[in-house]
């Protein structure tokens, strides 16, 4: 019998080789069979409790959706163009379709979203705010509507956590896809971000070729059911009062709606509202021209030292709540019905005809939010304070002078949230956090407003000033 030696180092590269072997032709098709029945399963018994199910569009690989939006007649027709303006080779263009193809497409896991991230987003809310969903008769429209329909949540945008006040409240009811600024577009954020079916805009772009591909998938997520939600004023609201609408998605989607077609349209105005924006100061100074502009440094400081501020008064139990977040639901508009009544279908106007169509769709959903707006404590004590700046009020006075409010605000049938009821307590819910806050100093049993802090008590009004002005 004779012996074989091999070295030490062949040895274990076979075992290694074998071990590999091993994994990928036996152990990994078997859990890769294990993880994909898991996630049917999963994403069965969301089918069974969402009002709007999980499209095929949204459960389609990422990688097919990149080809597709890729190879897609319109946006290789723009490709040809772009090679004739540049002088470019095809090779050149379609490097560039497929890099924003790749950027724009998510990745939607719905583990991440209908678990972990619904969880994370419950814990947040419910940490900071007190969430209010749904007030008066402003329901979750949804289960009236019709199966077959596209729905786009158009929402008023005022704080960052929007998107998680958004996500939580549809969390029973919808998968969202939000379109995500450039902000989101650094590791790990962008890749939770499309994680979480959001798809991200580079909102100034003036490129042709990007803007395609950009329209070309925001009407292939429409048409194929993907439930949208758009912020329209396209931004932070600076001062507390509602954008004008920016217009670029929402033409999108009209561009090629066949009104005759299968699908119909929905868009449902969805109105938020904070007793606290986090980041309320820091808007107000973008619109303060002699404001000292900040550096990023200076930004994170900042922020840190907000947070462990915040940690140091729960630790010491002298923490509270940033009072109430709300959120209500406007009066859906179904885009079939409109252009039915209004006669007129946007795939045969011009560009100008269509655009004053759209801005004309943009302003009427603007309006739907605005009627949804909640009126929270701190919006209605702020506005008590706004209207006379210089005024020490006593706790009745200040009581009288916001039941003067509520009536008024009752006639043009806003959205009031009272705690418990009690409009009194409503009214010392608002002026506790005004005062914690010291946008409002305590007097000997009366208050005033802090020459100094005006402008952010305005702030707070002014999230309700259109109300009243309406009812004026």
């Amino acid at each position: 019998m004779q012996t074989i030696e091999i070295p030490l180092w062949l040895a274990v590269l076979g075992g290694l080789l074998a071990l590999w072997a091993f994994f990928a032709r036996i152990l990994a098709p078997g859990m890769r069979w294990y993880l994909k029945r898991r996630l049917n399963r999963f994403i069965d018994s969301l089918n069974d409790r969402l009002d709007l199910k999980l499209p095929p569009f949204t459960l389609t690989r990422r990688q097919s959706l990149v080809d597709r939006l890729t190879y897609d007649s319109e946006v290789l027709q723009q490709a040809e163009i772009f090679c004739r303006e540049n002088d470019a080779p095809r090779d050149v263009a379609m490097a560039k379709i497929d890099r924003y193809a790749n950027e724009i497409v998510p990745a939607f896991k719905p583990y991440v979203y209908f678990r972990a991230a619904s969880w994370l987003a419950r814990r947040v809310l419910r940490t900071l705010y007190r969430v209010r969903v749904g007030l008066g008769d402003r329901r979750s429209p949804l289960k009236s509507l019709s199966a077959d329909a596209s729905i786009v949540f158009i929402m008023n945008h005022r704080s960052n956590m929007d998107y998680i006040l958004v996500a939580h409240l549809a969390r029973s009811r919808a998968a969202l896809s939000f379109a995500a600024g450039e902000w989101a577009r650094v590791w790990p954020i962008q890749q939770l971000v499309k994680a979480l079916g959001a798809y991200f805009v580079r909102r100034n772009s003036g490129n042709p070729l990007y803007r395609k591909v950009l329209e070309r998938y925001v009407q292939m997520a429409v048409e194929g059911g993907v439930v949208q939600a758009v912020f329209p004023e396209g931004g932070l609201s600076r001062d507390g009062l509602l954008r004008e609408p920016r217009i670029g998605l929402l033409d999108y989607m009209l561009r090629t709606f066949d009104p005759d077609g299968e699908r119909d349209i929905v868009f449902v105005p969805v109105a938020i509202n904070y007793d606290r924006v986090l980041e309320d100061r820091s808007l107000l100074l973008d619109t303060d021209p002699d404001a000292e502009r900040r550096s990023g440094r200076n930004a994170v400081r900042r922020f840190f030292g907000f947070l462990f501020k915040h940690i140091w008064m729960g630790l010491r139990r002298r923490w509270y709540r940033f009072g109430y977040a709300g959120a209500n639901y406007g009066v859906p508009i179904s885009l079939k019905k409109r252009l039915r009544e209004e006669g007129w279908d946007p795939r045969r106007l011009d560009r100008d005809q269509r655009i004053l169509r759209v801005k004309s769709l943009a302003a009427d959903l603007m309006k739907g939010i605005g009627a949804a707006i909640p009126v929270l404590p701190v919006a209605l004590v702020a506005t008590v304070f706004a209207r006379d700046p210089r005024a020490v009020l006593s706790v009745e006075e200040l009581n009288h002078r916001a039941d003067k409010l509520r009536n008024q605000l009752t006639e043009s049938r806003a959205q009031l949230y009272t705690p418990r009821e009690d409009t009194a307590y409503a009214t010392e819910v608002g002026l506790r956090t005004l005062t914690l806050r010291r946008l409002v100093l305590e007097l000997g049993g009366s208050y005033q407003a802090i020459d100094e802090e005006l402008r952010v008590i305005n702030y707070y009004a002014n999230s309700i000033r259109h109300l009243l002005e309406d009812d004026a």
